[in-house]
């Protein structure tokens, strides 16, 4: 049976609406979202984190957010999610302009990943049987 949306979970669903289709997926405690099939947000407790860059970090930064850490060997990750503002919390109409900076991250990101080639099939090696018998016909052009 599948778990129960959380309330908070709807809600940021209603937020990222305006940037397109929006699913969401359980994943390690909290639940990811994807915009048209874009990975472009996490939930974890009560916080909504949205993608970012280099770039949109800083704009992130001036509003008050932080970014998203989980602990690891004893130390702290950060990951290039950052809480969305308070206040785009309130509408979707608030939130539009930073879903559209998270999905612009999370297309940046999928771009500067390497494309995957695909593996080459692996030729299979080829056996010769060398016989030490000649057929009669080889034996009749060797006496040409």
């Amino acid at each position: 049976m599948a778990a129960a949306v959380p309330h908070f979970v709807l809600h940021c669903i209603e937020l990222l609406a305006p940037l397109g289709t929006v699913r969401v997926n359980r994943m390690f405690g909290g639940w990811g979202f994807y915009v048209d099939e874009i990975f472009v947000a996490i939930v974890t407790g009560e916080r909504l984190y949205l993608k970012t860059t280099a770039d949109t970090r800083t704009r992130f930064e001036a509003e008050g957010c932080e970014p998203f850490r989980y602990g690891k060997d004893g130390g702290e990750i950060a990951l290039s999610y950052w809480s969305a503002p308070a206040d785009a919390m309130d509408s979707p109409a608030l939130m539009l302009p930073w879903a559209r900076l998270a999905l612009q991250a999370a297309l940046a990101a999928r771009a500067a990943k390497a494309p995957v080639k695909p593996r080459a099939a692996k030729a299979k090696p080829t056996t010769t049987r060398a016989t030490s018998r000649a057929t009669p016909a080889a034996k009749r052009s060797r006496r040409a």
